[in-house]
């Protein structure tokens, strides 16, 4: 017999812990669905639910046909002979069918016996959370970090103030790291956008500390002055550039679902500046772009994306132009991909990119670029998701680590704001989490993270930027009174 024409219901079987009866009604989160048991209209015929549900790349299907003779089928993933021992066991006998493949369902009936109707949702209800909830829940509480004796020591870090609005947000890290007691402190040096090279003490400190956290550096535009934003990237072999742009609770914007990181290559490329003139009047750029580089950059790509259970990498290149350059930019993203079968790989020439960000920026996860792409590429992220004034980022490499604004510092040097004293400070404050995270502090990071969240949620301390007049010290007050 096959299963009634009636509408059916939608059930999420990942959050089946939300899952309540009243009056014959289901309660799931926040949506109501509702069928009335009608034996007059239906007999003891009733459909109950059927729901093709995709959740983390996995397609499952459940349906209940005729109660008098009750058809089930399942396709579920491991779980599923858990799944078929308890309903045998709850249905007296009756076998169950289910499927491992995720995108087909078996059509065939397998009939259970003398099942009651007004039994099915609470069997249901029974069935799903016995194997949504086989243990008992543990404390929220529970230990987040073992750490290693004297892992508890202050760390020194090195501090860059940087110029403009750069004291300013680094001064509100500094306040709000001390508030919270977090085992680290400080080691400032100040840099200045219009130097020729980075001193020589400042990067000692840096490869003795193996962490720096830095306000933005003017890098003046022409004049043969090298960016020394660059040469720290270069000098400390900061390979990896990461911002993550995603949206913040309570912060309107264009694209809800955006949770997107850009890791850009950092130190070969357009960026690594091998310009000259080679006649008046006429200038050679070389993009350089090596194998070694390459690969590496898109394995940090890949072992990120494990690591952090993201399920997607997109490289973006443009080697239908560019097929030598950003040919081999692809040819290692692909031979690294192979080695992680779990995380789907897909490709996006850079333009594309761009307007796909700006339209359907869901569809991304984690994007691994060349330097120059990387560039324009987090910027637009950034600027859906809330405006570089609150996306954190960082430059990683084997041995150190540098954290700051993630996404162009375009108000460094915004003099208004400097006199005003209403820098955002929030980019750098959740920088400062993950360099909280990155130091192994993390109930520290999960604290300072959780607190900016909250303060922004509830709208009362913003900066103009995100549509508030607060001051910098209005919000660093805001976060601080925000610490659990």
């Amino acid at each position: 017999m096959g299963p009634p024409s009636s509408p059916s219901l939608l059930l999420d079987l990942l959050e089946l812990h939300k899952l309540e009866m009243k009056d014959n009604n289901i309660t799931l989160g926040d949506d109501q669905f509702h069928r009335q048991l009608d034996d007059g209209n239906m007999g003891n015929s009733l459909i109950i639910i059927e729901s093709p549900l995709i959740r983390d790349g996995v397609m499952t299907y459940t349906n209940f046909y005729n109660l008098d003779a009750c058809s089930l089928d399942l396709s579920l993933p491991a779980g599923a002979k858990a799944l078929s021992k308890n309903f045998k066991k709850l249905l007296h006998g009756g076998s169950l069918n289910y499927n491992h493949n995720p995108h087909t369902i078996s059509k065939s009936p397998i009939t259970l016996q003398n099942p009651m109707a007004r039994k099915a949702l609470p069997i249901l209800k029974h069935l799903l959370q016995s194997a949504e909830n086989p243990l008992p829940r543990l404390h929220a509480r529970s230990v987040t970090y073992m750490p290693r004796p004297g892992d508890g020591a202050p760390r020194p870090v090195t501090l860059i103030p940087g110029d403009g609005i750069g004291p300013l947000v680094t001064g509100a890290v500094e306040q709000v790291m001390e508030a919270m007691h977090a085992p680290v402190y400080f080691e400032r040096y100040d840099v200045h956008g219009d130097m020729k090279q980075i001193p020589p003490v400042v990067l000692d400190s840096i490869k003795k500390n193996k962490v720096c956290i830095k306000g933005g550096l003017m890098t003046p535009v022409g004049g043969g002055v090298s960016s020394l934003n660059v040469q720290l990237r270069k000098e400390l072999d900061l390979y990896a550039s990461l911002v993550n742009c995603f949206n913040l609770p309570g912060l309107p914007t264009r694209h809800e679902n955006v949770d997107i990181v850009v890791i850009r290559e950092n130190t070969e490329g357009e960026y690594a500046g091998l310009e000259h003139e080679v006649v008046p009047g006429v200038v050679e750029s070389l993009k350089v772009i090596t194998k070694f580089c390459s690969e590496r950059i898109a394995k940090y790509a890949f072992e990120y994306a494990y690591l952090n259970n993201r399920k997607k990498v997109t490289a973006v290149h443009k080697a239908n132009i560019m097929k030598l350059a950003d040919g081999l930019f692809l040819e290692s993203c692909r031979e690294v991909a192979t080695k992680y079968p779990g995380i789907k790989y897909n490709e996006i020439i850079v333009d594309n990119c761009c307007m796909q960000l700006v339209s359907k920026p869901e569809q991304f996860d984690v994007m691994v670029t060349p330097n120059l792409y990387g560039n324009l590429v987090a910027n637009t992220a950034a600027g859906i998701a809330g405006g570089t004034g609150v996306m954190p980022g960082g430059n990683v490499g084997a041995d150190t680590a540098v954290f700051e604004q993630g996404a162009s510092a375009g108000n460094v040097g915004h003099m208004k704001l400097v006199e005003q004293k209403k820098a955002n400070p929030v980019a750098l404050l959740l920088s400062s989490a993950m360099m909280l995270r990155h130091l192994q502090f993390p109930s520290f990071a999960d604290r300072l993270e959780t607190a900016v969240k909250r303060v922004i949620s509830e709208g009362k301390y913003r900066t103009k930027d995100l549509g508030g007049e607060s001051t910098t010290q209005e919000v660093v007050d805001a976060v601080i009174a925000a610490l659990d």
